[in-house]
């Protein structure tokens, strides 16, 4: 697909880390073109293999590609939501980087619930065959389906769908629908879990996809995902709307920019009083964090796992730094050394806090205690991330829009001045 080019006035915008609605889009549309990229890589590494694949998951990915293709010419903005969705990123990648084995052909099982999910929220009539591997069909962005079946019957016309355990017409069967306001599927029957919506958002908490999290967790000590049994819902609820009211009484249109930004929060098993952050760079959209302690640590988490994002998106667009370089730098934030992409992440990540924290120790209308420790953060960060953005401009690892992109990003830097509290 054709995208709309960078121009230096929303390259500029983004160093800033200020929300910008035209570079918000012009990053959306460069998720979506990498996603395209990686599927059509898919189907290519496919074909060039197509001897080493099991014959059945060779079938079933092809009809799970002729499926995808009938719902993106009857609903091209449903198929592009599906695709876009962050685990989708997460399963391609993770496709693309296995060898050629059994292993490969499990991750090439996906695409059937990918095409399954764009299909069933396009509104084409089914009536179709689908695996459902270890009894689970997960459906990206939508809900996952507990069975003691592994083939499934899959039948929707008018806007509902049914799916019973093949063969068995007298089984237990979950009926789906799309909701005429959101565009989700909303299901029941037995075993069948869908996904929550967080409050006034389109942003899901995802509990339940297998490639949420990876195999091995995030962080060190790794975190792994919390499961969908252990998880308070309302309890998430009620952290995320309160979370976003403070940011609109802080900074409401970095607010409103959490608010589209976010496509899924992905809760991780508690560990300490505050909250663990990621992102994954194959899945822009979405944040992992395990239980925040209260609305501040929820903000500020998503706050700086939504730049990694940003970053990672325009740096797949425009690249910032050279890859794959042993020089190691120290940086205030870390005990351990990090590489040069360490270093801007960082830096760029906590750019946005010291301007959100700036913000709020001068904003009316906000807990006074709030104030207090944004004032305390902006004084222990900000000089921080001075530093780090020295050491990338003093490196040679940096291409030169890279080095374009930290010059902003430091001019951004010292407009912040070093005196929050003097904000009215």
């Amino acid at each position: 697909m054709s995208r709309a080019p960078l121009s230096a006035a929303a390259f500029a915008g983004l160093a800033t880390t200020r929300p910008a609605p035209a570079a918000a889009r012009l990053l959306a549309s460069a998720v979506h073109a990498r996603r395209l990229l990686l599927l059509k890589a898919l189907l290519v590494r496919v074909h060039q293999h197509r001897r080493d694949v099991e014959a059945p998951v060779l079938l079933r990915f092809e009809e799970a590609w002729q499926l995808l293709e009938r719902a993106e010419r009857l609903r091209p903005a449903v198929v592009r939501d599906v695709l876009d969705y962050p685990t989708t990123g997460a399963w391609l990648a993770a496709a693309l980087a296995e060898p050629v084995g059994p292993a490969l052909d499990r991750h090439l099982v996906r695409l059937e619930s990918v095409a399954l999910a764009a299909a069933l929220r396009s509104g084409l009539p089914l009536d179709l065959a689908v695996e459902a591997p270890d009894g689970l069909l997960s459906l990206p962005g939508e809900g996952r389906l507990r069975t003691g079946a592994v083939h499934l019957r899959v039948t929707a016309r008018s806007g509902a769908a049914r799916i019973r355990p093949e063969g068995r017409r007298a089984a237990a069967t979950v009926l789906l629908r799309t909701d005429r306001h959101t565009g989700a599927l909303v299901g029941t029957g037995g075993g069948w879990a869908g996904l929550r919506t967080l409050p006034e958002s389109r942003a899901r908490l995802d509990d339940l996809d297998p490639y949420r999290v990876p195999p091995g967790g995030v962080g060190s000590p790794a975190r792994t995902a919390a499961e969908h049994g252990d998880t308070d819902h309302v309890a998430w609820a009620a952290r995320w709307r309160a979370a976003q009211d403070l940011l609109a009484r802080t900074d409401p249109v970095r607010g409103t920019e959490v608010r589209r930004a976010v496509r899924a929060v992905v809760p991780l098993t508690a560990h300490g009083p505050r909250s663990v952050g990621a992102t994954l760079s194959a899945a822009p959209g979405a944040v992992l964090t395990s239980p925040p302690a209260g609305a501040p640590d929820l903000a500020e988490t998503l706050v700086h796992e939504i730049h990694h994002s940003k970053l990672a998106t325009l740096h797949a667009l425009v690249p910032l730094y050279l890859p794959g370089r042993a020089v190691t730098h120290r940086v205030g934030w870390r005990q351990d050394p990090r590489p040069v992409a360490g270093v801007f992440q960082g830096a760029y990540a906590h750019l946005a806090l010291t301007d959100l924290w700036r913000r709020a120790a001068g904003a009316d209308g906000v807990p006074a205690p709030w104030r207090a420790c944004a004032a305390r953060q902006f004084d222990r960060i900000h000089d921080q991330v001075g530093e780090a953005l020295t050491i990338l401009l003093e490196s040679d690892e940096l291409t030169n829009a890279g080095r374009e992109f930290a010059h902003q990003m430091k001019r951004h830097h010292a407009s912040l001045g070093a005196a929050p509290r003097a904000l009215g």
